[in-house]
């Protein structure tokens, strides 16, 4: 161990300094942000790279970009910051009367009414516990759980999951499709009479999609394709709640999950057509694999509810 502290080419400190270099495309900003002066930084750097014997960053009288080897480094700094962080809250919650925390990541295509399913149980089983939630797309979900930056990530299931994860739990989420009460006169919502009564206003109406960036949207879309229905999609969000907002105000028409109508009354301007076929996608609960889950995580995980 004394060698190796003799021999290791950097510190989680001068690791910072590389990770805000980086960042901020400067020394400059980097030094002004922590403090110190731009040479100080510049010295730090220059004893990384020769401890290492490799570049990390590429100078110019403009800016700093890292090479290959620091951008690698730069990738591996984000989670090995994470894993730090975490180690020292479970410290402080283990041994210093730390609150605990549960840090859950919800994909922006899952709206709000899921919420109360996912956080009720387990927060009134242990409202000690400080929950973080953030709404962001599934695929920065999964990059955040893979950095230790998140515990658990509530998405779309992914067509391809990282080694490093597993889930937990998964949940067949069904949607239907809405349009303005208004345009409802004559429009069939009978599954049997829905297909061949509905074609032609389903042809012409506006269709306010979620986005074929997501995993929901590009599964959404690809369905919607082998129905043989050329919808024209007159906008797409990200929101489904924003959605069916749109839809009541007579925007146009969506497919969107049940579960997410339960906030809405259909007196406030959509109402639902049934079809025969309709389109359902599957959510999942992911964690981490190769890590012991903490014992308030798990009850949180074992607690969420669809």
């Amino acid at each position: 161990m004394d060698e190796y502290l003799k021999t290791a080419p950097f510190d989680l400190y001068e690791l910072h300094l590389f990770k805000l270099v980086v960042e901020n495309g400067s020394f400059t900003k980097a030094a002004a942000i922590v403090g110190v002066t731009q040479s100080a930084i510049t010295r730090q750097i220059q004893g990384m790279e020769s401890k290492l014997g490799v570049d990390l960053l590429e100078r110019t009288t403009r800016s700093v970009r890292p090479t290959l080897a620091g951008q690698f480094l730069y990738s591996e700094a984000g989670r090995l910051s994470a894993n730090v962080d975490q180690t020292l809250q479970k410290l402080r919650e283990e041994f210093a009367g730390a609150r605990k925390q549960v840090r859950v990541g919800v994909s922006q295509t899952i709206g709000l009414a899921y919420l109360p399913g996912f956080f009720h149980a387990a927060l009134k089983q242990t409202p000690q516990i400080y929950c973080q939630v953030s709404h962001q797309p599934s695929n920065e979900i999964l990059l955040a759980l893979e950095a230790n930056e998140i515990d658990v990530g509530v998405i779309c299931q992914p067509k391809r999951l990282p080694r490093t994860l597993r889930v937990t739990h998964k949940f067949a989420d069904a949607f239907t499709l809405i349009m303005p009460t208004a345009k409802g006169e004559g429009i069939a919502t009978d599954a049997k009479a829905s297909l061949a009564t509905n074609k032609k206003w389903m042809l012409k109406e506006r269709w306010l999609l979620i986005s074929d960036s997501s995993q929901t949207g590009q599964r959404l879309h690809l369905w919607i394709a082998k129905q043989g229905w050329q919808l024209e999609t007159a906008m797409q969000l990200d929101n489904f709640d924003l959605i069916i907002s749109l839809v009541a105000l007579g925007m146009g028409a969506s497919f969107v999950p049940i579960r997410a109508l339960a906030m809405y009354h259909q007196k406030r301007g959509w109402k639902r057509v049934t079809l025969l076929d309709r389109f359902v996608r599957e959510l999942v609960v992911v964690v981490r694999k190769n890590r012991k889950i903490p014992s308030h995580l798990q009850t949180f995980i074992e607690n969420i509810l669809f």
